[in-house]
């Protein structure tokens, strides 16, 4: 039989390839060691626990998960964005990084939130920077939220609902909560610290206008001022 260096050649290179990709997949998942890359594109990453567990996701818009609840996702009401959530050591959400802007018809958007949330609740801290056209809100949230956890069960079941519908299930499902701060810059222009009572009411609020006004102002519980202070007196 005629050698065929040729041919040899082939199925040497053909050998020594699959023996590479084995060993490179073999690594990756034994976890033998850390894999070193200089620049990867990817459309979303799991990290998770030894046991499969569910910490923290990095996400497109596409692939961004619903709300990971002890392992498995129910429906989100209402979110459409990228960033990355992060779980706590059941595999419930726990707060996240989110972050979106458009031009839309000359209509100028663009806005991003770091948040936390309370044991299987809703956000209670929120960083958040946020422009629709010439408004413009940006600073800290403090909020609010039941003892009792979120009904998942209820977000199941909210496809198809109306919007009102919608608004009364979350409700039903502890969903609720009421604001209690906020420092930052209002629509307005004003930069203001607003301290809100536990129905959410504004009692105390300092604010600097964008014209450099600033007032001291103590409100009621009907949100009437019963005493503003400014460097005037």
């Amino acid at each position: 039989m005629k050698f065929d260096a040729q041919k040899a050649l082939i199925a040497y290179s053909g050998v020594l390839t699959a023996v590479f990709v084995g060993v490179m997949v073999s690594g990756a998942v034994s976890g033998v060691g850390p894999a070193r890359f200089t620049e990867i594109d990817v459309q979303r990453i799991n990290v998770r626990e030894p046991d499969g567990t569910l910490r923290m996701v990095i996400s497109n818009q596409t692939s961004f998960p619903e709300i990971p609840h002890r392992g498995r996702e129910v429906p989100h009401p209402g979110r459409d964005t990228a960033g990355m959530l992060f779980m706590n050591e059941e595999g419930t959400e726990v707060g996240g990084l989110v972050f979106g802007g458009k031009n839309a018809d000359g209509v100028k958007s663009s806005g991003g939130s770091l948040t936390f949330d309370g044991y299987e609740q809703d956000q209670t801290v929120q960083i958040m920077g946020f422009q629709q056209g010439a408004r413009r809100v940006s600073g800290v949230f403090v909020n609010d939220r039941p003892e009792e956890s979120i009904d998942y069960d209820v977000l199941t079941r909210l496809a198809g609902m109306t919007p009102e519908e919608q608004q009364a299930a979350m409700l039903a499902a502890n969903m609720d909560g009421q604001p209690r701060a906020f420092l930052g810059r209002q629509g307005s222009g004003a930069s203001e610290l607003v301290l809100r009572d536990g129905a959410g009411r504004a009692r105390l609020v300092l604010s600097v206008a964008a014209d450099g006004g600033a007032r001291i102002t103590f409100r009621d519980e009907n949100g009437q001022a019963t005493r503003v202070v400014t460097p005037e007196g």
